[in-house]
């Protein structure tokens, strides 16, 4: 099968400023290739609803919005072709020092593989949308597509690219859904539209927000062991 993955990241900070959160969060939209064009239309008609033009994004949730992100929250929860994984990255325990020649970039794209690799499957394609970020090594999504690529040889994967998030509805979600768990995780939840939706996600998943199996299919949120381990 073909699929797409769309993916976006929160509160990154933390990975050089480590009092900024306690985690940061990586991660993506899993979708059939084939059923891109229905997502995009169906994240346009909810907007269309609302009377919103613009981005979608977790820090413009406000209360004159909620609405708008719980149509948002509850398509993705109530279609089957979505799928969402993120990997939760504990700032105290990172050292980049240690392990990335103290290059806190190139350990970032090390976590965006753990994200990404356990969730490529045999004999599938998969292009692959990243948020665009300025990079101090312009190579850093070439290579990651090149080291997912060698890891991956019985999956083909054609794309691996940044794009701007104004863009693509599917960066949109996953920079929603990742800025839930993110603002869960680090106890940041602020404003009562916030709250109201991450007691509706929590509600339709039936459980919090938590570490989850490592086969969870639809909302996988994955808290990486450092140390060794799911």
């Amino acid at each position: 099968m073909n699929f797409e993955i769309y993916c976006d990241e929160s509160g990154l900070e933390a990975l050089t400023k480590k009092e900024a959160h306690r985690f940061s969060a990586i991660g993506g939209i899993w979708l059939p290739a084939d059923y891109r064009e229905s997502f995009k239309n169906n994240i346009n008609s909810i907007k269309q609803k609302h009377n919103v033009l613009g981005e979608l994004k977790w820090k413009k949730v406000s209360p004159a919005y909620v609405g708008l992100y719980a149509d948002v929250v509850n398509y993705f929860l109530q279609t089957p072709q979505l799928r969402f994984r993120t990997i939760l990255l504990e700032s105290n325990i990172i050292n980049n020092f240690k392990f990335n020649n103290e290059d806190a970039e190139l350990g970032f794209y090390k976590f965006y593989y753990q994200l990404l690799h356990h969730w490529i499957f045999d004999f599938n394609n998969y292009n692959i949308y990243l948020d665009h970020k300025v990079n101090r090594d312009k190579g850093r999504v070439n290579v990651l597509k090149k080291v997912l690529h060698n890891s991956n040889l019985t999956s083909n994967i054609p794309i691996v690219q940044a794009l701007p998030s104004h863009q693509s509805p599917g960066i949109q979600m996953a920079d929603i859904l990742t800025g839930m768990v993110a603002s869960k995780f680090n106890g940041e939840i602020t404003g009562s539209a916030k709250i109201h939706l991450i007691k509706t996600l929590e509600n339709k998943l039936g459980k919090p927000i938590a570490p989850t199996p490592k086969w969870e299919e639809k909302f996988n949120v994955f808290k990486i062991n450092l140390r060794g381990g799911w």
